[in-house]
């Protein structure tokens, strides 16, 4: 009669993450790799695992680090090992860097913190799987007073209705507005439908005393201003 299989010892990898730690301590925001930072988080969520293959999984399914922190929580949720604890853990990075960089261009003019609002809306937009409209109201001192997201679609169209965003912008006593919408594919050129609602919006505030400042598109490749490009 064979003798029993030993069960293996339980995962010990506090050595592991202390010297992740101190790397983290001493050499600062670079000292860790992608897969790394999402071990070590992951690691308070499940402490008693090794989670250095679940991070690289994570990073694969995602493509990268940016795609993960701004995946959905249902389909973090579909990974295997992944609980409702480690999904949260991922998903608090996400809102608490979010909320750092929109303080920057909070209770000031935004068209002095341009690069801090577009750092703001691409960790918020350009991982993005499907679409999204949202629109910045500004007071007559360009501060933001409202952001909203005024519509969700699919992976290659989210509509953009002038008389809804309008009838807002004159709800909120907005001077002016800022559009924005992500493009899924990446690629943050403006399409022929982009342009002309654009140009829609853009009369039809005029004729109401707001301004529309500007239609930004963002995608993972960089974002694409229609003012800059002349198209407004």
């Amino acid at each position: 009669m064979g003798s029993a299989k030993a069960n293996p010892a339980p995962y010990d990898g506090a050595g592991h993450r202390a010297r992740l730690r101190q790397r983290l301590f001493t050499g600062g925001n670079d000292a860790l790799l992608d897969h790394e930072i999402i071990e070590y988080l992951l690691a308070t969520a499940i402490p008693r695992r090794d989670t250095k293959p679940l991070a690289k999984e994570l990073l694969r399914q995602f493509g990268g680090i940016g795609g993960l922190f701004t995946a959905d929580a249902e389909a973090l949720g579909r990974i295997p090992g992944m609980g409702d604890g480690a999904v949260a853990t991922i998903k608090i990075v996400q809102a608490a860097a979010i909320r750092l960089l929109k303080a920057d261009i909070e209770e000031r003019p935004v068209l002095s913190s341009w690069q801090a609002l577009l750092d703001y809306l691409r960790a918020d937009m350009a991982y993005r799987l499907t679409e999204m409209v949202r629109v910045l109201h500004l007071n007559s001192r360009n501060i933001l007073i409202r952001d909203e997201v005024m519509n969700e679609g699919s992976i290659d169209q989210a509509p953009i209705y002038v008389r809804e965003v309008i009838r807002r912008a004159i709800d909120l006593g907005s001077a002016a507005i800022i559009l924005v919408h992500n493009h899924p594919s990446g690629d943050p050129s403006p399409s022929r439908q982009d342009i002309a609602v654009t140009k829609d919006i853009a009369e039809a505030g005029r004729r109401l005393g707001i301004t529309l400042h500007d239609h930004i598109v963002i995608g993972t490749q960089g974002h694409s201003s229609l003012r800059n490009l002349g198209l407004i």
